[in-house]
């Protein structure tokens, strides 16, 4: 993959949103459809805890004079099998009904779509590695941002050069804005450009915004500059994925169209 500068980027991150600084010619544009924010998150595996009918294990959580029904999204499958491996000491019988499910995000994305409306319907709560949100903290702190927490998931992008461009990389022949979810992942991908463009390396910022932001403004924001921006999964997660795909030697779909959908 070959590392750019997208050079007059089209978006600009403020805290945990990107917003349009410009509109190209007289088009307008429009936000993103449900279906294709859908098919944006589809890519990303992420791993839920289902009981022993299929649908996501949910907890009570107080808010405020109410409680609410809560599912937890886990980014990590370690982390998703460590929740289970916890509940075994904690709730023996209940451990021995659950499993770690891999489904896609566009898929748990669509299904709060069809629950939003639905008494009683549990809410997601997206889970991050906790190495993450530490990486997320130290790069608000040397940003000189005073922050104690991360709300939310965090992802990471890289900008370089006088005008702060976006790094970019070519797929499926356009360029896009690759945000991940491991910031050890996108510094190789840094590290390389820094190889290639040794003159503009002092410029390069990685910045952090949160994955909940990210979908907020993928529905509400009409900003042209959305098609370009591309998720990157953890390497870990799509390792797990192949290797169940491999366990199925029937399946000829891709790591994120094999994962699979928790019951509402």
């Amino acid at each position: 993959m070959k590392s750019l500068i997208r050079q007059g980027a089209a978006l600009v991150l403020i805290g945990s949103t990107i917003i349009a600084s410009a509109l190209i010619g007289n088009m307008r544009a429009l936000a993103l459809s449900p279906e294709q924010i859908e098919q944006k998150l589809g890519p990303v595996p992420v791993f839920t805890i289902t009981d022993g009918n299929g649908a996501p294990l949910v907890a009570k959580v107080p808010n405020g004079s109410k409680q609410e029904n809560v599912a937890g999204v886990f980014i990590s499958q370690k982390d998703a099998q460590g929740f289970v491996d916890q509940l075994k000491t904690k709730n023996p019988e209940l451990a021995k009904t659950v499993k770690v499910i891999p489904v896609s995000l566009g898929e748990v994305y669509k299904l709060e779509q069809a629950n939003k409306n639905k008494p009683n319907a549990p809410y997601f709560q997206y889970v991050p590695t906790q190495q993450e949100v530490k990486s997320a903290l130290a790069l608000l702190h040397q940003n000189g941002q005073n922050v104690n927490n991360f709300n939310g998931t965090p992802l990471f992008v890289a900008r370089a050069g006088k005008d702060k461009g976006y790094l970019t990389i070519r797929r499926d022949n356009k360029e896009v804005i690759p945000f991940f979810f491991n910031k050890e992942e996108l510094q190789t991908m840094v590290d390389r450009f820094k190889q290639q463009k040794p003159d503009l390396a002092s410029t390069v910022e990685i910045q952090v915004i949160s994955l909940e932001g990210m979908i907020q403004t993928l529905k509400t924001h009409n900003d042209s500059g959305l098609n370009e921006v591309m998720l990157v999964p953890p390497q870990d997660s799509i390792d797990y994925v192949r290797t169940l795909q491999q366990s199925q030697p029937n399946s000829s779909q891709s790591p994120a169209s094999s994962t699979q959908s928790p019951k509402p």
